[in-house]
Formats: structure tokens, C-alpha cells, sequence
């Protein structure tokens, strides 16, 4: 009798699964892998590999192709500090701009870096960082499993930075300074170790940047100016969200994972379109059984420019390109799995994964540098 593949995921098939040339956006997809030794690919809409960047170190998450067709990649770093469980797992702190033929041309580091980054038109860099509130601050948080401190009793904080292509710091938001802790409680089932984790950072418009805050299932609009609290989406709306992004009609379209959502036994991911002024649903994506489509954390969600919406079920390296109908027009499933190279992430998340943070479409007038 033949021996069975042991990881589970790695016994259903992986490639393209599916694809309708006639209604999909068209265009090509980045994807970097979580755990395939720094490779970033870009396949088209056959799943074929059409480009590859190797990188020294694996993804901090994510890489995007910027505007003049160059590659933004956002490396985990590998001298940044440990400061508690999960954090090799999600930091970053290595950025690296890299043109298709694989020669850096920019490299900036922070080792307090983790999660997203956005490489802004500008050449400007916006991502998050993490510094530990003061005690009596901390003390203030609200929530959480209890002990679940970092060593010492600390609780790491988010700071969003923008720096200039010297490194130099042009904006900065301190989450206490805006943010009152009582008024976003960490949920029951999430250490204490950082507040309020914001896992994405995303430019919008009229001087806006949108904040993802995953521990208390939130997504906030800060103005650049005053760093006020434009307007909040609560759990009410959202659950562990991911990839906020404010659409032409002002829309913003979130990744809602779902975990933890009130009043709601199974889990499901979902795509939900807010208007964040009214707080309405105006369109959202759900999977029939619901619990078909999710992934407990990370996930991504990019509106493409016919109407399509791309999806990245991260978990399980998944995927695909839903029309306004909900109609899935496009699959393709990460084939590349493995552990992650270090102890302290192994630890975190052990077993092989074809995870990916966020999957990217492009078109071919993107890509000049691209080869027929």
C-alpha cells in the first residue's frame, strides 16, 4: 500500500484549478509565498510562471510591483528582536526595491516593523511598527487573556511611520496618543502582548490612511494632519479584519475573517464593501456553505478594474477572482509548501504551509519590462 502525503493540504490539487478567460479581469498575479525561501512569483492567467524574484530573506509578508515596474518587497528581517510569541511569524523589517532583472536598488531596515507596508507613489515608505506603552498605560488595556503580557509585563503598541527615501522619518501616529484603550478592548482570546495590532496600513484619499486593528476588530480613517479618528467600522461590522482599501465611490473593501463575529456559531471569511459613513453593507462575497470560505488570519482583497474582486484565502494559498455576482471566474491554488525556517516560527505555526499574506493583479501595461 502506498504511503499518503501527511500534510492535508498538500493531498488536494494545487495550480489552477479553474479559469474563464472571458469574464476574468484578465492580467497577471505576485504572490510571495510565506515559506518558499524568499521566491515571489508572478503567474498569468493560466497559472503559468511567467516571472520569478529570488530574495535573501522570506517574505515580512508581502511584495507588490510599483510603478515604474520595479519589485517593493517587504523581508523578514532576521536580526529583529523576539518580543513575544508570534512576532517571528509577522515581522518584517527588511525592505528591498528590486528591479525584474534582481538587482537591489533601495534597501531601508527597521526591526521594529511588522506586518503591512505600502510603497507610496512618492517613493515614500508607509508601514507599522511596534514600541511598548508605558506601565500605566498598560495598565489601562482592556481585555485579553490575562498574564499573556510580554516578558516583563510589557505591551507593545503600534506606531504608523512614513519615511523618505534617506530613511528619514515624515509622519508618524502613535496609537495612545488617539486612541483611548478602554474605548478598543482586546477580545477575551488574544494575548496581551500587543495592542491593538494593526495589520494593515493603506494611503486613502483627501489625506487619509486606514488602519486595520485586528486584536479589537476594528478599521479606523486617521487624518495625516491631526492624526485624528475620522470614522470607526466596529464589530458590529467586521471580525479579525485584514487589507482595508477606500474604492472610487468612497467605499472601503475589507477582508472580513471572521472570527469571533457576535451572534455567529461557524466561522466564515467574508468580502464586505462599507460605506463608512452610513455604516451599510453595499456589497459583500460569502461562500455557500459559508464556512466553504475562510482563513483565521491574514487575507486579502483587491478590487480589479472591471468590477472583479481578488481574493486571497491566506491560510491555504487559495486564490481567485469572484464577479459582482459572487460567480468564481478564477482559481489557483499556492503548490509551494514548506515549514518555516526558523524555530521560533515553527513554534508559533509548526507543520507545512502554503500560506501567502496577499496576493496582487496586474495588467500588462504594468508590466514593460515583461517578455511576450
Amino acid at each position: 500500500m502506498p504511503n499518503l502525503e501527511t500534510t492535508t493540504l498538500k493531498r488536494r490539487k494545487t495550480g489552477l484549478i479553474a479559469v474563464d478567460h472571458a469574464r476574468s479581469a484578465g492580467g497577471y498575479t505576485l504572490f510571495a509565498p510565506q515559506t518558499a525561501d524568499g521566491n515571489v512569483f508572478l503567474i498569468d492567467l493560466d497559472g503559468e510562471v511567467v516571472h520569478r524574484w529570488k530574495l535573501p530573506q522570506r517574505p515580512g509578508r508581502d511584495a507588490v510591483i510599483l510603478a515604474n515596474g520595479n519589485l517593493g518587497y517587504n523581508g523578514n528581517h532576521p536580526d529583529s528582536p523576539d518580543l513575544f510569541p508570534g512576532w517571528s511569524v509577522w515581522h518584517g523589517g527588511a525592505f528591498s526595491e528590486v528591479t525584474p532583472e534582481g538587482e537591489v536598488v533601495w534597501q531601508h531596515t527597521d526591526l521594529l516593523h511588522h506586518h503591512d507596508a505600502q510603497w507610496l507613489d512618492n517613493g515614500h515608505l508607509l508601514y507599522t511598527t511596534a514600541e511598548p506603552l508605558s506601565a500605566e498605560l498598560a495598565k489601562r488595556v482592556v481585555g485579553g487573556i490575562p498574564g499573556s503580557e510580554a516578558p516583563g509585563g510589557v505591551i507593545y503598541a503600534d506606531v504608523v511611520k512614513e519615511i523618505d527615501r534617506q530613511g528619514n522619518v515624515v509622519w508618524e501616529w502613535r496609537s495612545w496618543e488617539h486612541l483611548q484603550p478602554e474605548d478598543y478592548p482586546l477580545h477575551a482570546a488574544f494575548e496581551r502582548h500587543h495592542w491593538p495590532m494593526t495589520n494593515a496600513v493603506t494611503p486613502g484619499r483627501d489625506g487619509k490612511v486606514i488602519l486595520s486593528l485586528r486584536s479589537v476588530s476594528s478599521v479606523i480613517a486617521v487624518q495625516r494632519g491631526s492624526g485624528e479618528v475620522l470614522w470607526r467600522l466596529g464589530h458590529d461590522l467586521v471580525a479579525q479584519q485584514h487589507c482595508p482599501s477606500e474604492l472610487e465611490n468612497g467605499n472601503v473593501l475589507v477582508f472580513d475573517n471572521g472570527i469571533f463575529r457576535p451572534h455567529v456559531s461557524m466561522p466564515h471569511s467574508r468580502i464586505v464593501e462599507i460605506n463608512p459613513h452610513t455604516q451599510r453593507i453595499e456589497w459583500q462575497y460569502a461562500d455557500t456553505p459559508g464556512y466553504a470560505f475562510f482563513t483565521p488570519f491574514m487575507g486579502g482583497a483587491q478590487r480589479l478594474h472591471n468590477g472583479n474582486t481578488l481574493i486571497t484565502e491566506a491560510n491555504f494559498g487559495r486564490l481567485f477572482e469572484v464577479t459582482p455576482a459572487g460567480e468564481v471566474v478564477w482559481e489557483y491554488v499556492n503548490p509551494h509548501f514548506a515549514t518555516y525556517p526558523d524555530a521560533a516560527s515553527r513554534r508559533y505555526l509548526p507543520g507545512e504551509n502554503n500560506a501567502i499574506f496577499r496576493a496582487h493583479r496586474y495588467q500588462r501595461a504594468d508590466l514593460a519590462w515583461l517578455r511576450d
